[in-house]
């Protein structure tokens, strides 16, 4: 969820709203963040936080991994790790793609992320949408954050297209909320002065509708396509 929306709706609803985060091969409570936890201990909304899954829960371990099997320290970003009774026995029938799952004793998920100074984990992006740009990592994730603080953008999607320059480059469709008009310079340096400029979309793209999941899930792959396609070849 973005962090401006959810700040928005601790605003208007109050302090009720809590984070869970986990996947099918480890339901639910990978870790959450209670209702208290959005908030700072003199009642105001905790901004610095809003981006956290929460802490780990009580039945598994969390751990940050780089692609040689090494735990990070924390604040290093890597792969989020889990272990614990919580965890899958394996895929059904799927011997190679339960091994790939667990490699090095750990159940990976697939998602980036780090862990902060007070256990609190930060989930930056799907290890498939990580975008390279210029040798640099860039989560789509993270644009899509800063996007959504823009008043003008109710809802986003950051993908890399391929690009001669930059090997990818990073390209942001926006949906915008009904009768506003965006200029894409602006929304560049929006994004430029917030993160910097390797991470700023070097093309801007308005939709009416983003694709979406049966439960109102963007779905990437879908835009990038559709993108692709209307590359001149």
């Amino acid at each position: 969820m973005s962090a401006a929306r959810l700040e928005e709706a601790l605003e208007k609803i109050g302090p009720v709203m809590a984070q869970l985060f986990g996947q099918t091969e480890a339901p639910m409570m990978i870790s959450m963040m209670s209702p208290r936890e959005h908030f700072n201990a003199d009642g105001s909304v905790a901004q610095q936080r809003l981006a956290s899954a929460g802490r780990p829960g009580p039945l598994v371990q969390v751990g940050v991994m780089n692609g040689d099997g090494a735990l990070l320290p924390t604040g290093e970003s890597g792969e989020i790790v889990v272990r614990g009774s919580l965890v899958m026995m394996g895929y059904y029938k799927d011997p190679k793609a339960t091994q790939e799952a667990s490699r090095h004793g750990w159940h990976h998920t697939g998602d980036i992320g780090y862990l902060d100074a007070d256990g609190f984990l930060y989930i930056v992006d799907r290890a498939k949408d990580m975008i390279i740009s210029g040798g640099f990592n860039v989560y789509s994730a993270e644009v899509e954050q800063v996007l959504m603080q823009h008043p003008d953008v109710q809802d986003s999607a950051v993908v890399g297209l391929p690009d001669e320059k930059w090997g990818e480059r990073v390209v942001a469709v926006l949906q915008l909320h009904a009768g506003r008009q965006v200029d894409a310079e602006e929304i560049k340096a929006f994004v430029k002065a917030r993160i910097g400029s390797v991470k700023a979309p070097k093309q801007i793209e308005v939709w009416a509708d983003l694709p979406r999941s049966k439960v109102g899930k963007v779905l990437k792959k879908e835009v990038r396509s559709t993108l692709l396609s209307a590359q001149p070849r």
